[in-house]
Parts: structure tokens; C-alpha cells; sequence
């Protein structure tokens, strides 16, 4: 089972990078939106 989860992890390697990134451009504007009524 190990192995099966290694190379599913081995095949989408570059789905899983541009999802990674995406997570991230999504919370840093959901913090700045948050963020920003309150500067204002």
C-alpha cells in the first residue's frame, strides 16, 4: 500500500505543486481581505 501511494504521489507531483500554490494564493488574499477593512 506504501508503494501504490508513492507512485500516485511520483505521477501527480506537478497537480500537486500548482494545487499547493493555488491553497496558498487563496489564503493570502482571504488575509488580506480580512485584513484590509480594518486599516481603513
Amino acid at each position: 500500500m506504501a508503494k501504490e501511494i508513492k507512485t500516485i504521489l511520483i505521477r501527480s507531483r506537478h497537480t500537486l505543486v500548482g494545487d499547493a500554490l493555488g491553497v496558498i494564493a487563496l489564503m493570502v488574499l482571504l488575509f488580506v481581505g480580512l485584513a484590509l477593512p480594518g486599516s481603513l
